[in-house]
């Protein structure tokens, strides 16, 4: 929620990672029509609540927009003017921005007929052009999308997933089942299928989260991610998250399929001033270690 500078401040001192808000639209027109009443429809405050973040401590943020309300170039534009605002005030812009489409959801009738539907196309163009203009910042791309174009925006700049969501109010608990989705999923895979084929494609399953971990937030992760130095944390916390996920939780195919998957990364991706480090903690795992971080 677009929170007051004492309630940021109580979630700092709570040690969240990151605080994700999205403006939903950068239009005001467009805003004032899905918002025209109550503590939600004050456009500029929902809009200041970064700056309020920030100034109350909470180094990283998450923005983004709710593509289907506006034209979704003059959505993606303001979002790279927010993360340009927030780069110029606080040394740091965004830690990840989301891209969620809007979906049909029960009593939502403008849902079902968004005034700016955005297709495919649209979505792949997006997804490139703030993976160019924003290279350091993860980009998220949420269940709402089906399985094959997830895979897609994958090659294209997507570097964060979710996977098994339940969209239900109280949807993770017995008590939630049964209840109107907020909104249609078009991805209903498990989180191991999803992980098959990430790692399928050639790329690395991540459950890292060591930056927040060793303290590498806001001005002094944006310094190691703007020239890629973060790579060299990165990736030793990829194999290693993967591999105790593999050993914990995966069936026998997918963790042989990611045992080679990290085999080849080791040999070929990780730098080699981290390689020994980096083998010594993947024998730490499997001998039973748990929660390692670089």
């Amino acid at each position: 929620a677009p929170l007051d500078r004492e309630s940021l401040r109580r979630l700092r001192e709570a040690r969240i990672g990151t605080y994700v808000l999205f403006q939903e639209s950068y239009d005001r027109a467009s805003y004032r029509a899905v918002h025209p009443r109550g503590p939600k429809a004050d456009f500029d405050a929902r809009l200041a609540t970064m700056d309020r973040a920030m100034a109350a401590g909470l180094e990283d943020v998450g923005i983004g927009a709710l593509f289907g309300l506006h034209d979704p170039r003059e959505e993606v534009l303001g979002l790279l003017l927010h993360a340009r605002h927030l780069e110029a005030s606080f040394g740091a812009g965004p830690h990840t921005i989301s891209v969620p489409r809007l979906e049909p959801a029960p009593g939502a009738p403008l849902a079902s007929a968004p005034p700016r539907p955005v297709s495919d196309a649209e979505l792949r163009q997006l997804v490139a052009v703030l993976r160019l203009a924003v290279p350091y910042t993860g980009i998220i791309l949420s269940t709402r999308e089906p399985a094959a174009l997830r895979g897609e925006l994958l090659e294209l700049g997507v570097s964060q997933m979710s996977a098994g969501s339940c969209t239900e109010p109280g949807g993770y608990s017995a008590a939630g089942e049964g209840r109107d989705a907020q909104f249609a999923l078009n991805d209903r895979r498990s989180l191991e299928e999803v992980v098959v084929d990430i790692a399928a494609r050639g790329h690395l399953p991540s459950f890292c989260t060591g930056c927040y971990r060793r303290g590498r937030t806001g001005a002094d992760f944006m310094a190691l991610a703007r020239p890629g130095l973060i790579r060299d944390h990165c990736l030793p916390n990829a194999l290693v998250t993967f591999a105790e996920y593999l050993l914990d939780h995966a069936g026998a195919g997918t963790r042989a399929l990611g045992e080679r998957a990290i085999a080849s990364q080791l040999e070929h991706e990780v730098p080699a001033a981290r390689r020994a480090a980096t083998r010594r903690a993947l024998a730490r795992i499997a001998a039973g270690e748990r929660d390692l971080h670089f």
